[in-house]
C-alpha cells in the first residue's frame, strides 16, 4: 500500500468476525477495506475449532445472537457450504449421574422456551447416538442445531465473497479523528486509509484499538489449548461435551479450567478441548493443561487411549468481564463501531454480529436489541500508580471459537 486509500468502512481485523462484518456491509452496497497486521485469519480464528453452538448458551442476549447467527450460517451454507466444510452435526451434552441429567434438562427447558431444539436422551439412546461413548453415563441432551465450519476457510471465503479489499501486514497505529472528534479512518505502518466508519473487529486486540480511539473497552485474552489426533474414520458423530463445560464458559476465574469437549472433523482428526485460563498472551506450552485435556477426553471416549495425538495448538479468546461481546456504535466517538469480545464463540456469533453491524451502518433498525452489547457499558478504571506491558497478540484477527 503505497498511497492513501479511501472507502466507506474500514474493518480492523481479518478474522471470522471481521470477515462477516465485511460481507454484510458490502452486501448493503458499502465499499469496504479489511486491514490486519498479520495474515488472513492469523489470530484466534486460525486457532479455533469452528463451533457454531446454541447448546452452551443460557436464555438471554447471547443466545438470541446465536440463533440469529445460526440462521445466517445456514443461508451461507446453501451458497458456499462445501467450501467452508459446514456440517450440521449436532451437539450432545452428557451427564454422568441422574442428578446431573436433571440439571441438564432444567437448563434445556429454558433454552426450548427461547427457540432452541433440545432433546433429552436416556442412557440407551445416548449409546445409539455415540456408540463409543463411555459406559455408565446417565444420559444427555441432544442439540440438533449445533454445527461446525472450518474457520480459516470460512473467513477467507467470506472476505472473497464480500469483494472487500484486503490489506494484510499493516498494523493500525492510529485511529484518525477530525476536529469534531469523529473518526476519519486509520493510519497503518503502510499508509492511511480514510473512511467515515471504522469497525473494531480486532478480537483480543480490541481493547488496544479502542484505546487508540480514546475509549475504554476491557478486552482480555483467555488462553485455550486444543489437542488434534491422527486422522480417523468418523468415530465421534457429534460435538460431545460434559455438562461442566457450560459452567467453565461462564466462569470469571483466571485459573486453569478444563472440561472434556470431543468432536470429529470432516478431514478425519478428532479435536479435543477445552481449557481456559487468563495468563495474558503467554504462548508457552502447558503440560498440566494438555494432560487434563487427554484425561478428560479418554474418560468420555475410552477408545482415545489408543489414539495418537499428532499436535496441539493454542489460541486466545477475547474475553469481556460480563461474557457478552461489544457490538454496535460507540456513543463516545462518532463513526466508531465495535464487533469484538466474543470470547470462545466468535466463529458461531460472527454472522449475526456482521449482520447487525451492517444494519446500523446503513441506518436500518437492528434485528436484535443492541443495548446489552453496548461498548460503553464498562466503568473506566482509576489510573494505576504504575503500569506494565505484556506482549501483544500476533494479529488483529483474534476471534475464537
Amino acid at each position: 500500500m503505497s498511497k492513501r486509500l479511501t472507502c466507506d468502512v474500514v474493518v480492523v481485523g481479518a478474522g471470522m468476525v471481521g470477515a462477516a462484518c465485511a460481507l454484510y456491509a458490502a452486501r448493503t452496497g458499502l465499499d469496504v477495506i479489511v486491514v490486519d497486521r498479520g495474515p488472513m485469519a492469523g489470530g484466534t480464528t486460525g486457532a479455533g475449532e469452528g463451533n457454531l453452538l446454541v447448546s452452551d448458551k443460557e436464555p438471554g442476549p447471547e443466545l438470541e445472537l446465536a440463533l440469529l447467527s445460526g440462521r445466517l450460517w445456514a443461508d451461507l451454507a446453501q451458497e458456499i457450504g462445501d467450501a467452508i466444510e459446514y456440517e450440521l452435526k449436532g451437539g450432545v451434552v452428557v451427564a454422568a449421574v441422574p442428578d446431573g441429567l436433571e440439571a441438564l434438562e432444567k437448563f434445556a427447558t429454558g433454552q426450548r422456551a427461547a427457540g432452541v431444539e433440545a432433546v433429552r436422551v436416556d442412557a440407551e439412546r445416548l449409546r445409539e447416538l455415540e456408540p463409543r461413548v463411555a459406559p455408565g453415563l446417565a444420559g444427555g441432551v441432544l442439540y440438533p442445531q449445533d454445527a461446525q465450519v472450518m474457520p480459516t476457510l470460512a473467513a477467507a471465503r467470506l472476505v472473497r465473497a464480500s469483494g472487500a479489499r484486503l490489506v494484510i501486514g499493516a498494523e493500525v497505529t492510529e485511529v484518525l479523528r477530525g476536529a469534531d472528534g469523529a473518526v476519519r479512518g486509520v493510519r497503518t505502518g503502510r499508509g492511511e486509509i480514510h473512511a467515515p466508519y471504522v469497525v473494531n473487529a480486532a478480537g483480543t486486540w480490541g481493547g488496544e484499538l479502542a484505546a487508540l480511539a480514546g475509549v475504554h473497552l476491557p478486552v482480555l485474552p483467555r488462553r485455550g489449548f486444543v489437542l488434534v489426533t491422527e486422522p480417523l474414520p468418523r468415530l465421534v458423530r457429534h460435538k460431545v461435551y460434559a455438562a461442566d463445560y457450560v459452567a467453565d464458559v461462564a466462569s470469571d476465574s483466571a485459573a486453569l479450567q478444563t472440561s472434556p469437549v470431543v468432536e470429529g472433523t470432516a478431514a478425519g482428526p478428532v479435536l479435543i478441548g477445552a481449557t481456559r485460563e487468563r495468563v495474558g498472551f503467554d504462548r508457552s506450552l502447558s503440560l498440566p493443561a494438555l494432560r487434563a485435556l487427554a484425561a478428560g477426553a479418554t474418560r468420555l471416549f475410552p477408545f482415545l487411549e489408543r489414539v495418537r495425538a499428532m499436535r496441539t495448538y493454542l489460541g486466545f479468546r477475547p474475553y469481556l468481564p460480563d461474557h457478552l461481546p461489544a457490538i454496535g456504535p460507540d456513543p463516545r466517538v462518532a463513526g466508531l463501531f465495535h464487533a469484538c469480545g466474543h470470547e470462545g464463540a466468535g466463529i458461531g456469533l460472527s454472522t449475526g454480529t456482521g449482520h447487525l453491524i451492517a444494519q446500523v451502518l446503513t441506518g436500518e433498525a437492528p434485528a436484535l436489541d443492541l443495548a446489552p452489547f453496548r461498548p460503553d457499558r464498562f466503568p473506566v478504571p482509576p489510573p494505576a500508580s504504575s503500569s506494565s506491558s505484556a506482549p501483544g497478540p500476533s494479529s488483529d484477527s483474534e476471534e475464537a471459537s
